[in-house]
């Protein structure tokens, strides 16, 4: 009976985890798939716990204990740091496989070395593999987000080093065939193979920058949910199976949208070195940007029928959403038609300038994707540039030696107009300078983006009250 309802269970959990993620992709029912996500993860846990199979309460009950001392805290980081956190997350899933398959591995190898038949041990090489190279890799992900010192926020290359990180995930499925054919006799090199998964994991991302560090989470979060399924198989649990597939897939299918978003294919991302800061071309003229200050483009953008912002990491680093929310009312007020451009990879996870801009409350219809907004943009007065870099690089169109020629831009050159917002010079994450603050018609705005656009919004206050 109890099994019955167990696997009723899971059924029902695993419907509310595909409605999830149906509702999660459009913004009127994105609230609802959070909350059926919510209701299947409960519903799996509470399953899972009145199995009869449970032998020991009192270590579940320290883990829930120790996930909920770890799960608070996490939930309350700012939306600048849902990155780093969301690669935690990847990397505790990771974990939690490997640890898994290996408590599985040694209990057969024990006390039923019969159970380690060649589907459970391709399964647990499966599992170890892609959930110890996920645990290290989020976690050296996370600390490039972060930006912890000891790990370099640049890509880290040495000769022959795609060589090296193939050879060693080449060893460790070697080994892992060993095992496959005789775990009894061959069951001492499964350290090695867990050792070969961690070093791998560490190795793959010390090539990959910042740029890129979305599309890694993204593939990671890919990693965690094939080493997830691969743990339900070994435990013979069909809802991690299912639930397992759905997380791999999507991230896989994300990671490949970001992919084509960015003219690149996985094994230029994964192994190009992308991001490396180029030192400046002998014999170029050094070139001096424009600046302008905020009271005189305050100015310019009353005179504007059209504005387009387009947002980028430096908005999420000064968290100046709201402030752009106070700017895009006083425009509206004015009769500015304003829209946002948002380009698939800006900010260091998906979607992140959506939500930046969704928990501002400005309506979700302004946010134009830039496939839809390229075409409008000869017809924009003026742009709004705040804090994105490569994203609005002209060079990605002109110069064939850029590292990022070929990537879709958004067009902010081709507005009439165009105001930067950024703290200094400094390239972006592809370590590259931009075309777009040199060009004629560019005008920089130095400074802190929340300041910077509090000081417009203090300028057209005075406009809007006069009118």
């Amino acid at each position: 009976m109890i099994y019955s309802i167990v696997q009723f269970s899971f059924i029902v959990a695993t419907a509310l985890f595909v409605f999830a993620l149906h509702w999660m992709k459009d913004p009127k029912t994105a609230r609802k798939g959070v909350f059926s996500g919510v209701a299947a993860m409960t519903i799996a846990i509470i399953s899972t716990l009145i199995d009869p199979a449970i032998v020991n309460w009192e270590w579940i009950a320290v883990a829930i204990a120790f996930g909920f001392i770890v799960g608070i805290p996490l939930s309350k980081v700012p939306l600048t740091a849902v990155p780093q956190r969301t690669a935690l997350s990847h990397a505790f899933g990771g974990l939690a496989a490997g640890l898994v398959g290996t408590a599985k591995f040694y209990l057969w190898l024990d006390e039923g070395p019969e159970n380690l038949t060649v589907f459970i041990m391709v399964a647990i090489i499966a599992e170890i593999i892609l959930g110890y190279l996920t645990f290290t890799g989020s976690l050296m992900a996370a600390g490039k987000l972060q930006e912890i010192k000891w790990i370099p926020q640049r890509p880290v290359t040495y000769k022959g080093q795609n060589f090296i990180n193939l050879g060693l995930l080449a060893v460790a499925v070697v080994f892992g065939i060993l095992l496959i054919i005789n775990p009894v006799e061959y069951g001492y090199l499964f350290p090695a193979i867990i050792f070969l998964a961690v070093l791998f994991g560490v190795l793959l991302i010390i090539p990959i920058g910042g740029a890129d560090m979305p599309t890694v989470i993204s593939l990671l979060n890919s990693y965690a949910g094939l080493s997830a399924v691969a743990m339900g198989f070994v435990l013979d649990n069909k809802l991690l199976v299912t639930a397992g597939a759905l997380d791999g897939s999507s991230g896989l299918i994300l990671s490949i949208i970001m992919c084509k978003a960015m003219n690149r294919s996985f094994t230029n991302v994964l192994f190009g070195a992308f991001g490396q800061v180029q030192a400046a071309k002998a014999g170029v003229e050094q070139r001096t940007a424009k600046q302008e200050t905020p009271e005189g483009a305050a100015q310019i953008l009353e005179q504007a029928s059209k504005v387009v912002i387009v947002p980028g990491y430096g908005m999420a680093v000064a968290q100046a959403q709201y402030r752009i929310r106070e700017l895009y009312d006083l425009l509206s007020k004015l009769g500015i038609d304003v829209k946002f451009a948002i380009h698939p990879v800006a900010g260091r996870m998906p979607g992140h300038m959506n939500v930046l801009l969704a928990e501002a409350k400005i309506p979700y219809e302004q946010l134009i994707e830039m496939d839809d907004i390229n075409s409008d943009m000869p017809q924009v007065d003026v742009v709004i540039v705040v804090g994105a870099n490569d994203v609005v690089n002209p060079a990605a169109r002109s110069d064939k030696s850029s590292p990022i020629f070929g990537m879709p831009i958004i067009n902010a050159d081709k507005a009439k107009m165009c105001f930067a917002i950024k703290r200094s010079m400094n390239p972006g994450f592809a370590g590259i300078e931009n075309e777009l603050y040199y060009a004629d018609h560019t005008f920089m705005l130095f400074g802190d983006a929340k300041a910077v656009i509090g000081e417009l919004v203090k300028h057209l206050s005075v406009v809007v009250a006069e009118k």
